[in-house]
């Protein structure tokens, strides 16, 4: 997985988006980041730790061959959360349409 900063990752996803148009799918998963790289013991309380550090959160995204991702800290969320969005209203127009039946189903009598 590659580690990019937040302006690669905008610009690497556009691409991800892209080669995906025609047929595909791009995963995108966000979470809260602590900054730690190897796990932690279960008797060790995770909140103690995150208030003392900066608040990040690890956003990644793939397509089944390609994985990269981007940790984003707290002065810089409004930023990306604005260039994120952009980027996927100009790509989600690949979406399929909603089938549009009507879901109603004939009503039965019982007989009693």
């Amino acid at each position: 997985m590659v580690l990019l900063d937040n302006e690669n990752f905008l610009a690497e996803l556009t691409k991800l988006f892209q080669k995906s148009r025609g047929s595909g799918s791009v995963y995108i998963t966000m979470k809260q980041y602590y900054g730690q790289t190897k796990p932690q013991p279960k008797n060790t309380d995770r909140h103690s730790m995150s208030e003392a550090s900066d608040h990040k959160c690890l956003v990644r995204a793939t397509n089944g061959k390609k994985k990269m991702s981007t940790v984003i800290s707290n002065r810089d969320v409004t930023k990306f959360q604005m260039a994120y969005a952009n980027l996927l209203k100009a790509n989600m127009d690949g979406l399929r349409k909603r089938d549009k039946r009507s879901s109603k189903k004939p009503k039965t009598t019982k007989a009693t």
